[in-house]
């Protein structure tokens, strides 16, 4: 690849499975990349993820774009060539969330003219998470500012997202609105502890039907999050909103690390935390619950629920079990994260793995 590290060996493979993709979005645009521009930057991205910065992985997000087609971006003065070392000393100006490092052909090579934070739809963008793991993705179309997974390599394992799949379950359809629950999962993820946080209808309690009595943390509805989302959509666009919407996210994700769930209602109001599952009087012990992960190739398998994870995931399937119209949310240490939620057409509790959408 010119960077004088060996080939990555996914390099190739990927570039080819991720083309397609994005010539279905751009067309004859020039945004489109061909198969050899994509499969530079993942070999130089693999590479430059493995080194070190003052002791710090390069957290960099690298996108093929050219001057002309972002606004206002930061231009240096001259390119900088697209290989390990260079990457991995830009890595801790570039690093906070939404700056990408802009890829354009400059005379015949590849090489990072600036840095944006604004970027077309369905440009192509390759993120390094951490050593080894890197992400393919893209922002939707229109004006959402949402970016939807396209491929997520960790290593020599490789997983392209199934677009269809990922769309499943319905409360985690992507659509050009916020969508709170991603973001609660993410926010989830990142404090690395653990946890589950139980969704359930507004204005009912036979939730509480499936809970351990006296809750030892429950509140008075708490609408912060609940009272941002019914603001106008106009003023979702707004940095300040989307700033306080962050914030109040995090707030409600970090009770979730406390031993025991986090209840919230379908309206984004918070009852309680530290709240302990328990089978609902009347109901079966759950058997099986229908595993499925939005990724190419994989196929949908009934498994026990203890084979999924620890008490957790068990106490989290017997709640979707018992709770037909709720969901659960589990976050695991190891960053594995699953939506449980009752299956109508399966007649079964359905887990469904989406870790990848949401590196």
């Amino acid at each position: 690849m010119g960077n004088g590290q060996p080939a990555y060996p996914a390099a190739r493979a990927v570039a080819a499975r991720v083309h397609p993709h994005y010539a279905r979005h751009l067309g004859t645009s020039d945004l489109l990349p061909d198969i050899s521009s994509i499969e530079a930057m993942i070999d130089v991205a693999f590479w430059a993820s493995l080194r070190r910065e003052e002791l710090q992985t390069p957290l960099i997000s690298l996108a093929y774009a050219a001057p002309g087609h972002v606004h206002l971006p930061l231009v240096f003065e001259q390119p900088v060539a697209l290989a390990p070392q260079p990457l991995t000393r830009l890595g801790p100006a570039v690093e906070r969330p939404g700056i990408h490092l802009c890829v354009w052909p400059q005379a015949g090579e590849l090489a990072v003219w600036g840095a944006t934070r604004q970027l077309p739809p369905f440009c192509f963008v390759l993120e390094v998470v951490a050593p080894g793991l890197l992400v393919i993705k893209h922002r939707g179309g229109g004006e959402t500012s949402k970016f939807f997974n396209v491929a997520v390599l960790q290593g020599d394992e490789i997983k392209i997202i199934d677009q269809q799949a990922a769309a499943a379950p319905s409360q985690f359809r992507a659509d050009d609105s916020v969508n709170v629950l991603i973001q609660l999962a993410v926010s989830m993820r990142e404090h690395g502890r653990g946890g589950s946080l139980l969704v359930v209808p507004a204005g009912t309690a036979v939730w509480q039907e499936s809970i351990l009595h006296p809750i030892l943390y429950a509140v008075a509805p708490y609408g912060a999050l609940a009272d941002l989302m019914r603001e106008e959509s106009g003023s979702r666009l707004r940095r300040r909103w989307q700033d306080a919407l962050r914030k109040t996210v995090d707030a409600v994700a970090g009770l979730t690390a406390v031993d025991g769930a986090t209840i919230i209602t379908d309206r984004y109001e918070v009852l309680a935390f530290g709240a302990k599952i328990v089978r609902r009087v009347g109901r079966s012990q759950v058997a099986g619950v229908r595993l499925m992960e939005p990724v190419e190739g994989t196929e949908a398998l009934v498994t026990e629920p203890s084979q999924l994870g620890g008490t957790r995931h068990l106490s989290a399937a017997q709640f979707a079990h018992d709770q037909r119209d709720a969901i659960a949310l589990v976050a695991s240490q190891d960053g594995r994260f699953t939506v449980f939620g009752w299956s109508e057409t399966e007649e079964m509790v359905s887990a469904n793995r989406i870790e990848a959408l949401l590196l």
